[in-house]
């Protein structure tokens, strides 16, 4: 969480995060740090369902926009209908289960990397790609 936070004070709109690791790994509550870093508003849970959620934007006025590809399994067509592309060039946009299909929308995109060790201590490793190289 408080990983999310530092994370989420840096983001700016248009910058895309892709989160990856093994269910329970804790990408959505990852998330949750990120808006709260974000500052945006509304509750921040696993929007597998619904693919998408929208958070307004908060003081900072970048709204956050959590998607879970999980059930999309790499559908591409899918991707494409939520018209990701358009929201970001307004938002940040973190996508959950993203790698191997989100990293299309943008050539700058930082992947996180989540592992759930047998203590239970997670362990993040960020690899950036294109300008988030400068950025971290």
């Amino acid at each position: 969480m408080a990983f999310g936070e530092r994370l989420g004070r840096q983001l700016r709109a248009g910058d895309l995060v892709l989160l990856a690791g093994p269910l329970g790994a804790g990408k959505t509550v990852l998330t949750r740090g990120i808006a709260a870093g974000l500052g945006v508003s509304g509750r921040v849970s696993s929007p597998t369902f619904v693919l998408a959620r929208v958070h307004p934007a908060g003081a900072r006025g970048v709204p956050l926009v959590h998607v879970d590809a999980y059930r999309l399994g790499g559908d591409l067509a899918q991707l494409d209908d939520l018209d990701l592309d358009t929201d970001l060039e307004a938002s940040a946009v973190v996508v959950e289960w993203g790698e191997g299909s989100a990293e299309r929308l943008s050539a700058d995109y930082l992947v996180v990397r989540l592992e759930r060790r047998e203590d239970d201590v997670r362990v993040a490793t960020l690899e950036p790609h294109g300008a988030w190289k400068e950025r971290i």
